[in-house]
């Protein structure tokens, strides 16, 4: 099978990680008879110095071409002085809209290997957690109604969450049709005691939840879930929640993994193109130092050959070539602990592309 990708390498570290991602593709499409063919397009601060926006239309054009995107990192200190409209982070939400993506997968996983690097005591996370996270990626207070205005102390701002029934929906099919590939397990974050937004994206949970009896369904209240993640992270299977609630618990969830250094993710919509992307920043203070750690690219793109592509034995072979080395004992600095080897970014990936 032949596939086109566009790799948005982005700022920072991001075409570090993006060539690293883009080796560990091309060395599994020749052990599995695939052709990966990668195009380069500018997104972020990089496009900002050669176009003067963020996401030029080109790089629009060529990723709603393609069969998937493979995307780095955006931002840093270069660009702060740009406009709110003109920042590199603006190209995220453009592209996510343009792309049609309103569905973010996240998996916080803790690997064996690297349990010692989570933060939380062996006796809570001893026996590992896997969760995916199901954030609704294109509504809520972060696309809603915004503004200034005066109010009864004066001059005010405001935010506005709206979320429609067919919003709702789409986000918890995805959630419950996840579950049902998984643990069966579906965990609704909300704050419906308070926010009527809440109140209706609970009440079409339960009807949804009723299309799928052997799924075990459970609602949460956010400050709960926040809670609940650091105290037994290993009760939850599936997580799906609002734009702004999966923003801040996706965040959490990758942190007592570790290192948010480990983590993919996957923007998908209604048909199987997706953008994939690690969690981290750009990380402009180690760009081009070699420190990077290029696993969370490595996995984004195995994720992209399992949902895009079908290709899940392939996608597999990453895998399992990620766990060999980290059980070997190879780490970057991020992760690094005692008795292991430190290897740089380069390093790392040339270990990974072994063990395909």
């Amino acid at each position: 099978m032949e596939y086109n990708i566009t790799l948005l390498k982005g700022d920072g570290i991001g075409p570090e990680i993006v060539e690293s991602a883009a080796a560990v593709l091309e060395k599994t499409g020749e052990k599995f008879g695939h052709k990966f063919n990668f195009t380069n397009c500018l997104i972020g601060g990089c496009a900002i110095d050669e176009t003067g926006i963020p996401l030029p239309p080109e790089t629009v054009e060529t990723c709603l071409a393609s069969d998937s995107v493979l995307l780095g990192a955006v931002g840093g200190p270069k660009w702060d002085d740009q406009p709110g409209d003109n920042r590199p982070e603006k190209a995220l939400l453009g592209i996510r809209s343009a792309m049609g993506l309103y569905t973010n997968l996240r998996p916080a996983k803790l690997y064996p290997a690297l349990r010692s690097a989570s933060p939380l005591k062996d006796s809570i996370v001893g026996r590992g957690f896997d969760i995916m996270i199901v954030r609704e990626l294109t509504g809520g207070i972060y696309f809603g109604d915004r503004g200034y205005r005066q109010g009864k102390f004066g001059r005010e701002a405001f935010d506005t969450e709206a979320y429609s029934v067919t919003e709702i929906e789409r986000i918890g099919k995805i959630a419950f049709d996840t579950a049902m590939k998984r643990s069966m397990k579906v965990c609704s974050v909300d704050k419906a005691n308070v926010l009527e937004s809440s109140r209706l994206w609970r009440s079409t949970m339960h009807r949804l939840a009723e299309n799928y009896p052997q799924v075990e369904y459970r609602d949460m209240f956010v400050d709960n879930a926040a809670m609940q993640l650091v105290r037994d992270p290993g009760q939850f299977d599936v997580i799906v929640t609002s734009n702004m609630f999966g923003d801040i618990l996706s965040d959490e969830a990758s942190q007592i993994t570790g290192s948010i250094g480990m983590l993919a993710s996957a923007s998908l919509g209604e048909g199987s193109r997706g953008l994939y992307e690690p969690i981290h920043g750009s990380a402009p203070d180690i760009a081009g130092t070699g420190k990077a750690n290029p696993i969370a690219a490595v996995l984004s793109g195995a994720m992209m050959l399992r949902l895009s592509f079908g290709l899940g034995d392939e996608a597999e072979s990453i895998e399992q070539a990620v766990d060999k080395v980290l059980n070997d004992g190879f780490r970057t600095a991020d992760i690094m602990s005692e008795n292991c080897k430190a290897l740089n970014c380069m390093e790392m990936t040339e270990r990974i592309l072994d063990n395909i």
